[in-house]
């Protein structure tokens, strides 16, 4: 069964939304500078109502990027988050200490540049060597759109062909990028990925959208019992 994340959390109304429609994680951003932060309390407090109303609610999921270790383990002690995902250039080592010290699973972000094709996969590229280090740290990994300067949340995809060939190599991964509730079945059906990520792709005017949510979450269930 595929799995699904609705990345982007601003406010409990729409983690409801979001768990009532079957997702399997909630992500709340609290990587600074970013539009969709949070603060620690304000997180606290969606996460709390949530699980107050919901018997089993989502995963919940810290986006984090290149922040202090002290810091994120703050935050997921504070937070009671589930997991976290490293969205900066975080080594294996930084991963297995966040892990090690918080029991918190983690979901590590690999970047995929648009000079990647899968002729330099299929040859047993660079994207192979980059990828096995977390694994075998025991992270999952996402996949996501490399943009200069941004690290994560562009709304944008990559080149699907890039995953379809690592998933054939055997490598379980989460797709992000540029993923909406038109194109999610598509993308499964391609890539066959462990999970899909999805923030932009599910906003009206910047805002969480109950429509899309639903239809994202229906879409990619539907293709990924295909």
């Amino acid at each position: 069964m595929i799995h699904t994340k609705i990345c982007g959390i601003q406010c409990t109304e729409d983690a409801l939304v979001a768990s009532e429609a079957g997702a399997d994680f909630i992500g709340l951003v609290f990587v600074p500078e970013r539009r969709r932060r949070l603060e620690g309390p304000a997180a606290a407090q969606i996460l709390s109502e949530l699980r107050t109303l919901v018997p089993q609610p989502p995963r919940a999921v810290g986006l984090f990027a290149d922040q202090p270790l002290e810091d994120v383990v703050e935050i997921i002690s504070d937070c009671n988050l589930d997991m976290v995902q490293l969205c900066g250039q975080e080594s294996p080592d930084y991963c297995r200490q966040v892990t090690g010290r918080t029991g918190a699973e983690v979901i590590k972000v690999v970047h995929i540049p648009a000079s990647e094709t899968v002729e330099t996969v299929r040859g047993g590229g660079g994207m192979q060597a980059r990828i096995a280090p977390y694994l075998e740290s025991e992270c999952r990994v996402t996949l996501d759109r490399l943009v200069e300067g941004l690290q994560g949340g562009t709304g944008q995809s990559f080149d699907w062909q890039v995953a379809a060939e690592l998933s054939r190599q055997g490598y379980q991964f989460l797709l992000a990028g540029g993923l909406t509730p038109d194109n999610v079945a598509q993308a499964v059906a391609q890539v066959k990925p462990w999970g899909v990520d999805v923030s932009t792709g599910v906003e009206t005017d910047g805002q969480k959208d109950e429509d899309k949510i639903r239809a994202f979450i229906r879409n990619a269930r539907a293709s990924g019992k295909q």
